[in-house]
């Protein structure tokens, strides 16, 4: 069976768990924590990154950071994995969902102003498969309506918009280091980026469990206390440690990954002309990082028949979010603004394809051919 993902492998990562295993400390914020937080913050250029325990922690850590209450309203899109949402319910937020651009299956800019209302606390983007949302429109909107920003950027790790890293646009981003994503920690992992220097000592004290434990290790002061409500939002630093060493490679796992992506998009493009399916579609203005191939077919028979097509050749290819505003806690905790013109449309007949690190060409070939087989 060629599988849908395989974790990412260097080969170097047992060298540095083993010297994190000699250092005598593995739990959080140890020495391959801080190099993989400086890494971050040298490269994309942001004031302050914590790594944690996965991204869902990370959106827990914003929507505590950014004070949600129960009646807030926090907007975000429908397709979308169901710890965007979740993050800001537990918090007691009322969630609004708007439909999706049929182009980038992106939260579409234009309908985000229609669902703002005086409970409006935030907008949460979400970068489909590394490719960015319309982050200067967002922006804007944001700042005229005194909200907050919050970049669920799981997939987009090396994407950017404009030029910028994404994760570093709004006032918060949230990565993913899980082993389904371009690089791991181990199986799971996120960071936090606080991109608004003065949300920082309060990030960091929430990550501590609502105590400035970080400010008494760096001497700041003599004793730390329970400040502020938080909880343990720390990744040990033998995860950080399988971190660094694909950090040490990133370019070379983010160039390997867009090649595979470009060979998918060569080889299919001839259906996509023949009108027998859609190939991703990307602006311009943003770089992505392959994070994600996927196709749309016809509609959902010629989907499952497909997958199932795959299955009996031992390729497992998989279609992707149900939309949240569809499930029972999607319509218990949210409502949907405006018309489901895209969401379920689109979500319906999307499918994704094998991609990962350690793929071999042969294994491409063989999804490629047999894809190609299923239209002949």
């Amino acid at each position: 069976m060629i599988p849908f993902n395989s974790p990412p492998i260097v080969g170097s990562e047992l060298d540095y768990m083993q010297q994190a295993m000699s250092s005598g400390k593995l739990c959080g914020d140890g020495g391959f924590t801080r190099r993989c937080q400086q890494w971050f913050e040298k490269n994309f250029h942001c004031p302050k990154v914590l790594l944690t325990p996965s991204c869902t922690a990370s959106l827990e850590m914003a929507a505590i950071l950014l004070n949600i209450q129960a009646g807030d309203e926090v907007i975000m899109p429908s397709y979308t994995f169901v710890s965007t949402a979740n993050a800001f319910v537990l918090r007691g937020a009322h969630i609004v969902f708007v439909d999706i651009r049929p182009d980038t299956m992106n939260m579409d800019e234009t309908l985000i102003e229609a669902a703002i209302t005086d409970k409006t606390r935030a907008i949460v983007v979400v970068h489909y498969a590394g490719v960015a949302c319309e982050m200067d429109v967002i922006m804007q909107l944001a700042e005229k309506h005194h909200l907050y920003v919050v970049e669920d950027a799981a997939q987009g790790v090396m994407s950017t918009y404009k030029g910028r890293a994404l994760g570093t646009i709004g006032h918060i981003g949230c990565f993913s280091f899980h082993e389904t994503k371009n690089y791991t920690a181990g199986g799971e992992g996120g960071a936090t980026l606080i991109n608004d220097p003065a949300l920082v000592e309060r990030a960091e004290i929430i990550r501590e469990k609502g105590t400035n434990r970080s400010q008494f290790f760096r001497g700041q002061v003599d004793k730390y206390t329970w400040r502020d409500i938080g909880s343990s939002y720390l990744m040990s630093d033998l995860q950080a440690a399988y971190l660094w060493a694909q950090l040490q490679v990133a370019q070379e796992i983010n160039q390997h990954r867009l090649g595979l992506w470009k060979q998918y998009q060569r080889a299919l493009q001839p259906l996509q002309d023949g009108g027998y399916l859609l190939l991703p579609t990307l602006a311009p203005h943003c770089t992505h990082n392959g994070h994600m191939f996927y196709i749309r077919l016809p509609n959902v028979e010629m989907r499952d028949a497909f997958i199932s097509y795959m299955k009996e050749a031992e390729i497992l290819t998989v279609f992707h979010y149900i939309p949240l505003h569809s499930s029972p806690a999607g319509q218990n905790f949210g409502r949907f603004c405006g018309q489901d013109i895209y969401t379920s449309q689109e979500s319906s007949r999307l499918v994704r394809l094998p991609l990962f690190y350690n793929m071999s060409d042969v294994m491409q070939k063989t999804v490629i051919t047999t894809l190609l087989s299923f239209f002949a």
